[in-house]
């Protein structure tokens, strides 16, 4: 229920729509979502006007980014227990989720780099780069790289994201799906993969692929989930590319925050992709 139904209050001689037991010092609504604590989490470090906007819509993006990890493993299991149609329907879901995320980019952009520079000094060694939740993002989706893992270590989210580097990702399960069709060939080992290693690109994978977007009507589960993995993989560069000339408007060539290298590093990791053999399969139809 949005705020705005009982924005003019009860009707003429109706009863208030909350008249019943509240929780102490709160109200239902505050009480089910934690927003007393939520909106108390803000602390400015400086007389910026700008910082308060900066630190809001940082805490948005991580509980974004939660949602997505939430979302990502709800179909990653899904599609462990070959509910293909379940997960289409998750994955819908973080669709949209994911189109906030990148819309949030847009109140850092209209950042001035003069008015960044008045905040900027107190963020010390802080740096996006150390979000955990967009690590076990990236992990989740499949991008192992474990000396991602290191600038984490000494602190309590350590241990979650390096979980998340040795689980299965998204991609692996999707890839284990393939296998179960019929259109991949098992590992050798019989074992699957070391989670944790780096994926590599295959010929294989890509003929997969290949033979499900040849016959649509076929394979049509296969042909809808790779449509939504790359829905998925699609909105990520945007997001990194986004990201990139964000920081080239507020920053410059300067280095990032906590001492990052800033643009150059954004550059390289805006090429990536996830789900790779989804896009090289399109060179070849």
């Amino acid at each position: 229920m949005s705020t705005e139904e009982n924005a003019g209050g009860p009707e003429p001689g109706g009863a208030c729509p909350f008249a019943g037991e509240q929780p102490h010092g709160s109200t239902p609504y505050a009480h089910y979502a934690r927003m007393d604590t939520l909106l108390d989490l803000q602390f400015p470090l400086s007389a910026a006007d700008t910082e308060p906007g900066f630190i809001i819509m940082s805490q948005v993006k991580e509980l974004l980014f939660k949602l997505l990890h939430e979302e990502f493993t709800t179909a990653r299991e899904q599609l462990r227990k070959d509910l293909v149609d379940e997960a289409l329907w998750t994955l819908r879901r973080s669709a949209r989720v994911q189109q906030v995320l990148l819309v949030s980019w847009e109140t850092f952009s209209v950042l001035s780099p003069v008015e960044f520079a008045e905040f900027r000094d107190v963020l010390g060694s802080a740096s996006g780069f150390q979000s955990a939740g967009y690590r076990r993002l990236e992990f989740l989706l499949g991008n192992k790289r474990p000396g991602m893992v290191e600038p984490h270590r000494g602190s309590v989210m350590y241990e979650r994201v390096l979980g998340q580097l040795r689980e299965p990702s998204l991609y692996d399960e999707a890839l284990a799906l393939l296998v179960r069709r019929g259109l991949l060939m098992p590992p050798e080992d019989g074992g699957g993969r070391d989670g944790a290693r780096p994926y590599l690109e295959g010929p294989d994978v890509e003929a997969a692929w290949r033979e499900v977007y040849e016959d649509p009507a076929g394979h049509r589960d296969l042909y809808l989930l790779a449509e939504a993995l790359m829905d998925t993989a699609d909105q990520f560069a945007r997001w990194r590319y986004t990201h990139l000339v964000t920081v080239q408007r507020v920053l410059g060539a300067k280095p990032g925050t906590g001492g990052t290298e800033g643009v150059p590093w954004l550059a390289r990791i805006s090429d990536h992709r996830f789900f790779p053999e989804l896009w090289s399969v399109r060179s070849v139809l």
